[in-house]
Order: C-alpha cells, then structure tokens, then sequence
C-alpha cells in the first residue's frame, strides 16, 4: 500500500564532491552530489559524455549484476551503483543529483563510508513535499533457483534488513547480520567494506579488471593455498613488496572492522540495490545469500507491484474545491483554445507533478462522428489531454509562458483501460520520470474516470520558444 507518511522529503543543503579510483578501471574519478527537487529521486548525469545524458536510478535499467550493480540507458552505464545508493538511502536522502566522470563511481574503501562523510559535511534539507512509503501488507518473495539465493519482505512497523549469507567455506563459514532501523546505518553498517575471495581475485586480474582494487578498498579471503605465482602477481596488481595471509584468514595490511563485516556489507548492497525500487519501504526484509542478481530481480519485482498500484489509485482530488488554476488561467499558459483545449481545471502543480480535470460533454464535437449513436472519446484525444495536463508542467517552468509552444517528441507503452464517454469527469495525473533539461519534459501520464485508469502513457516533449 502506498502512503503518505508525515515526515517531508530530503536533499543535500548544497553541492560536494569526493575524488577516487575507480575499482576496474583504475582511472581517477570524481563524483559529484548536487541538490534536486521533490519526488526527482536519485539521478545520474554522465558529465564526461556529450549531452551529459541522464541514467535514473531505476531497477528496470540494470543490465549486468556480474561486478556490482550496472545501469544502462540508451548505450550508456553507471557501474557499480550500490554504495553511492546505500549511503544516500541510509541518511534518508530522498532526493540527489550524482554527476560523474567515468562510468564507474570511485570505489574509495569499498563500503559506503567516505560517501557518507561527504554528505553529512553538507547537511540535510527539509524540502516542502510529504514523503510517499509503500508500506508492506503482505509477504513478498524471489527466489534464485539456481543458486538457492532468496529475498523477502515481510510487514513491520520500519524498514529493517537481515542478510544471511553462507559460501561454504571455512575461511568465511556463514553469518549474519542486521540493521534494526535506518538511523544506525553510518555507525553499524557503512564502513562495512566490499570482499572477494582468491580465487575470484585471480580470475579478476586475468580478465584485466580491478586495476583500481588495493589492500584497503577490499577484503580478500584466502580460500585456496597461495602459489609462489599467484603471490607475485599479487604482489604486482598491489603495488606490495610482499603479500602473507592472516591468521584468520585474509591477506595482510587490513584488519576486520567486525567479525561479520562481510555479511555487513552484503546488508549494505541489499540496501543500495533495493534503491533502485524508487520509493520507501516499510517492511523487513530477510535476504538469504544475498547477491546482486537476486537483489536487483526482487527489486525489479516490487517496482512492478508499486507501479501497478500507482496507476491503479486515483489522485484523491475534491472536484468542488478552488482549482490552482482554472480554465482561463490555462489559457494564459497553454496556447491551445476551443475545441482543442482538452483541459478544464488544474488542481496540484509542483516542479514535478501536475493532477488537472476535463468534464467530458455530449457537446463535444469529436462524438459527431465518433461514434454515431455510441459516442466515445478517441484515445488519441485522452492522450493529447495527459499531454496539455503536461505542458502546464514544463511551462511553469519559464517565466513566460505565453512565449512557448509545446511539441510532442516521443509517445511511449500507451494503454487504454476503459471507455470514456459523454458525463465522464476525467482526472489526469503527470510526474517527471526524468528532471526537465534543456525544455525536454519526459514524464508518466495516467487518465482516470468513475475511480478507474482508463489510460496511461511515458510522453517526451519538448517547448519552443516562438519567434
């Protein structure tokens, strides 16, 4: 179920920044964190790319899991995601801008710590938007047959997280641990740093990957006897005179922070990876050999049941109540007129949303002839609507309105629900998918009429000025 909760929406007060290597590249990378508006969420700009395209942190892009989380939108990708995501998610940062230049963040010491530090140096900002949860009812379940792996959520009063991980090894044997509510994440989680064991790292070094990696951004457990030649590529990848293992069982230069850090650390991918959903949760989840497939699965599946529940749930709006904007002030802002206008009433405007109404009549001029004695709206008009309902949005945005006109760029996933005809009141719902750059809008739409969804689609504008 989705809620409002009484607590508001955060951000960063202002800009920081950190700079580092990145983990298989080996190439210095900085990151960069900036302020954003309500309801925006996590977002990540590719500054070293022309355009500086825009990746969402959305579950729906991930596309490999095989060395850490990997989005990608359009022939561009963010690697390895999850600590930047952990760390905005555990200091209850709703709402960040994370600019890079590289396509991997910094891996700093391999757990979430120095990105902590660095939002923390800037402050919290209270924005004025009520916070949305999506608060569990009942019991939610993946499961990876092939590898035994699960993931559950199960319904509690906060977000908790349990990881239970076991690779049958003696050197690491199983372990658990758990996060009992989000505010101990910076002192019981965060510096928990990322592990591999020997025989991972060595198949990593053939590949010609972790040129970043060192003895302190990883934990390496020695699961194997340590060859002559294994030591001396060791040796060489690390930059070290000499390598030896531990007695209890990692190589040396590193000392456990805890005895469980590597199920700490799992726990904090868990809470990176699940992210990537796009809301707050309000459950416990309970992950059984956690890992970035099977996180990134369950967190595909839950935003699939959270966006049906979105279109399904009509904007609570009283059609009685003073409109922000009514039709002449829509016509002050749009430059569509009689019997073009297909919008009535705006009755919620933020930088990121807009809820407005059409009263649809049996005056209507498109029932003429759609259809004669069986009058329905054609979809394509309830589509043209969502889109006027939109351009109010992008327009707000520009001090004069008057001055601009509006174009379609892209219709995408239309679906009709149900009919609309003549005594309908239509409710049209907008929200960006992605900030507004450059006067391109891209936003999701939802038409609803007698409590039901009767449309839906993903609209791309974009608003030129008039010469």
């Amino acid at each position: 179920m989705i809620t409002k909760t009484q607590a508001k929406q955060t951000t960063i007060s202002k800009a920081t920044s950190l700079k580092g290597v990145g983990i298989h590249t080996g190439k210095e990378v900085e990151i960069k964190f900036l302020p954003a508006i309500a309801n925006s969420g996590y977002v990540f700009i590719r500054k070293d790319l022309e355009g500086a395209p825009m990746i969402k942190a959305d579950a729906n892009l991930v596309t490999s899991t095989q060395r850490g989380t990997c989005l990608e939108k359009n022939g561009v990708s963010i690697q390895t995601c999850e600590h930047v995501l952990a760390a905005l998610v555990g200091l209850e940062i709703d709402n960040v801008t994370i600019e890079l230049n590289s396509a991997e963040p910094p891996i700093m010491d391999g757990s979430s710590k120095f990105f902590v530090e660095a939002l923390e140096s800037v402050g919290i900002k209270t924005l004025d938007v009520f916070r949305d949860v999506f608060v569990v009812k009942d019991v939610i379940s993946y499961v990876d047959e092939e590898t035994g792996s699960d993931i559950t959520i199960i319904p509690s009063d906060k977000y908790q997280v349990t990881t239970m991980v076991d690779f049958g090894t003696k050197v690491l044997g199983t372990q658990n641990a758990t996060l009992s509510k989000l505010s101990n994440f910076k002192s019981q989680i965060s510096n928990s740093r990322t592990f591999s064991f020997l025989h991972e790292l060595e198949m990593l070094l053939e590949e010609g990957l972790i040129k970043g990696g060192d003895l302190n951004n990883a934990i390496v457990y020695v699961d194997k006897p340590l060859s002559k030649d294994t030591m001396g590529k060791l040796k060489e990848a690390f930059n070290k005179d000499s390598i030896s293992v531990q007695p209890n069982g990692i190589l040396d230069n590193l000392t456990l922070h805890y005895p469980n850090e590597a199920a700490r650390h799992k726990l904090l991918d868990v809470i990176g990876d699940l992210a990537l959903i796009g809301i707050r949760l309000q459950g416990k989840v309970i992950a059984n050999k956690p890992g970035h497939f099977v996180n990134t699965q369950f967190a595909k599946k839950m935003a699939k049941i959270i966006k049906i529940e979105r279109r399904n749930n009509m904007p609570a709006v009283d059609l009685n109540q003073t409109p922000v904007m009514d039709v002449n002030a829509i016509m002050d802002m749009l430059p569509h007129r009689p019997p073009f206008l297909m919008l009535d009433k705006v009755f919620e405007l933020s930088p990121n949303h807009v809820i407005g109404s059409k009263n649809v009549t049996m005056n209507e001029s498109f029932f003429q002839g759609h259809f004669p004695g069986v009058p329905v709206m054609p979809g394509v008009l309830i589509v043209e609507a969502m889109a006027q309902t939109g351009g109010i949005l992008v327009l707000n945005t520009v001090p004069d309105p008057e001055n601009y006109l509006t174009f379609f760029m892209k219709i995408d996933k239309v679906k009709f629900k149900q009919k609309v005809v003549p005594g309908d009141t239509l409710i049209f719902s907008c929200s960006l998918i992605t900030p507004i750059r450059r006067g391109i809008c891209h936003m999701q739409g939802f038409t609803y009429a007698n409590g039901k969804l009767c449309a839906e689609a993903e609209l791309m504008a974009q608003i030129s000025k008039i010469k």
